[in-house]
């Protein structure tokens, strides 16, 4: 079957015109099923990395191109992931393919996702076929879809995703698996790409690697015996048995569907030149744009929202808010009182967490009922890098509390908030979250955090938001995007001056606190967060 008659080359790469349309209708969810077998690939495990990390340490991976906001002023997803499918026989270069257009696109937060995470897990008499090496692999009922799909969907739409490791030694999934989040653009590669119409609704851009079907045999005969230790009969007898078969019923056939089909793999720089510069294009068109001005004056005369709750105005806390707000105020000072400050406010927001009646005896023999907390646990986020500082009285009173942490910027060019790096603790969709941000003013940092927590399925009427002070903007933001979120502070605001300052506001918190200097022109929470 001639599948390039439909289309024209083009400066290096084949562009084949109607392949998004009838070309699926002809397709099952998975494609007829062969009675062939194929022996096992002696792999380790497979993996799904996300790149590029441009800062890494021994704890963290910092993003010195952030993530600009994917959702819109209501808090809701806005835009998609772009979705590039790659397809290819094997060793036709698909991954050097994805690393060339990872290299050449030089934007962050892209995902490499690889078909080989998602086999299935074999039942004990297909382990026995496959250690005969008689278990075809390339077969698409060696793959799990349904997962697959699931997965890509949902990173897709910008939520956390967990990807199975898969081991090639036993044919299982290792028991921990990888937590994937925050794709931008994600490259979704394997032989079997295309081979399903529910993953080709996904793809925004699907590109088949084309590649001489004797370099594809001379690269699985090098690597097969550099790498796996097999003998040049054992590889051709496997190659011409299984490996060509499948490639011509399964993977041949859904060239016809790829938009672009690039010959010569990765050497083929004229054809990965066009795929980045569409790419750019397409997330060109994607991206958002924020309005501050517009922010600023959305809430304007409205009524503070319900789920604000204020610490009461005490002389002790007036006292200390005196003190605080004193630009005269010395470093050690601050931080004592904003530590009392701090102490009371998260003792506020633990008032607001849900609780069950609770009945012990007392040492004198007698039933007391009191209260305990409902939930499964309680966890602490903070935005780095003030909301650090609130850490230490979330530790004090509530014991073995699980801390996570996100980075957030301000992009000095858009004015835009930029997610840089998360470290979230496992299973966060569990919790109550305690979000912690030391000053709030425009709300754009908050939101992109609590947008975050939602991401990775916390609910939203489990986060409280605590802040030691608040504009009047940013409650308006983050109670107009997030209605079910508490939000609790020991001061709010009235006034967001043009360098978004809160007016009369307490300065730049993290430099007080940290003892360091901040440039004049950058906000209260650019350098405090960072983030505005």
């Amino acid at each position: 079957m001639n599948t390039l008659n439909t289309g024209a080359r083009i400066s290096g790469c084949w562009t084949v015109t109607g392949c998004s349309g009838g070309g699926e209708g002809s397709l099952d969810r998975l494609l007829t099923s062969v009675s062939s077998g194929l022996s096992p690939r002696k792999r380790t495990t497979s993996q799904c990395k996300s790149e590029p990390p441009l800062l890494r340490t021994s704890k963290r991976t910092i993003y010195t191109a952030g993530r600009p906001p994917w959702y819109n002023e209501h808090g809701t997803q806005s835009k998609e992931a772009f979705v590039i499918g790659l397809c290819g026989g094997s060793a036709s270069g698909k991954t050097t393919v994805a690393r060339k257009i990872i290299e050449a696109l030089d934007v962050p937060w892209v995902v490499l996702l690889s078909m080989d995470s998602f086999y299935k897990v074999l039942t004990p008499e297909q382990q026995v076929t496959a250690a005969s090496n008689d278990y075809n692999f390339d077969h698409p009922d060696a793959f799990d879809f349904g997962l697959l799909a699931h997965t890509l969907r949902k990173l897709k739409l910008g939520k956390s995703v967990k990807i199975p490791v898969y081991d090639f030694t036993t044919h299982g999934r290792q028991k921990d698996w990888k937590t994937v989040y925050g794709a931008s653009v994600i490259i979704f590669e394997g032989i079997m790409a295309f081979a399903d119409k529910e993953l080709l609704q996904l793809l925004d851009m699907k590109i088949f690697v084309e590649t001489d079907s004797d370099i594809r045999l001379v690269r699985r005969l090098q690597r097969d015996i550099t790498e796996r230790g097999r003998d040049i009969d054992g590889v051709i007898k496997q190659y011409n048995k299984f490996v060509k078969p499948a490639f011509e019923q399964y993977i041949e056939p859904t060239m016809r569907l790829a938009d672009i089909v690039v010959p010569r793999g990765g050497g083929n720089m004229v054809a990965i030149d066009l795929i980045v510069q569409h790419v750019h294009s397409q997330l060109e068109e994607r991206k958002l744009r924020w309005d501050m001005a517009a922010l600023a004056s959305a809430h304007q005369a409205q009524p503070l929202p319900q789920t604000l709750s204020v610490l009461e105005s005490t002389p002790q806390v007036r006292g200390m808010h005196t003190i605080i707000r004193n630009k005269e105020t010395s470093r050690d000072e601050f931080i004592f009182y904003s530590k009392r400050l701090m102490r009371l406010l998260i003792e506020r927001a633990l008032s607001f967490l849900p609780s069950e009646s609770h009945i012990v005896q007392t040492p004198q023999g007698e039933d007391y009922e009191g209260r305990t907390f409902h939930g499964k646990r309680i966890t602490g986020v903070s935005i780095l890098r003030a909301g650090e500082t609130m850490e230490p009285a979330l530790r004090a009173v509530c014991k073995d509390v699980r801390i996570g942490k996100i980075l957030i910027q301000t992009n000095q060019d858009t004015g835009e908030p930029e997610l840089h790096y998360l470290r979230l603790p496992k299973d966060i969709g569990e919790d109550h979250v305690i979000l912690m941000d030391c000053t709030v003013s425009t709300g754009a940092a908050a939101m992109m955090a609590v947008r975050v927590l939602l991401d990775h399925d916390v609910q939203e009427d489990k986060i409280l938001l605590v802040s030691l002070l608040m504009a009047e903007m940013g409650v308006h933001s983050v109670a107009y995007a997030f209605p079910q979120v508490q939000i609790i502070t020991t001061a709010v605001d009235k006034k967001v001056n043009d360098l978004f300052h809160i007016i009369p506001g307490i300065g730049n918190f993290g430099d007080r606190y940290f003892g360091t200097d901040a440039p004049p022109e950058w906000s209260d929470e650019e350098m405090d967060e960072p983030s505005y």
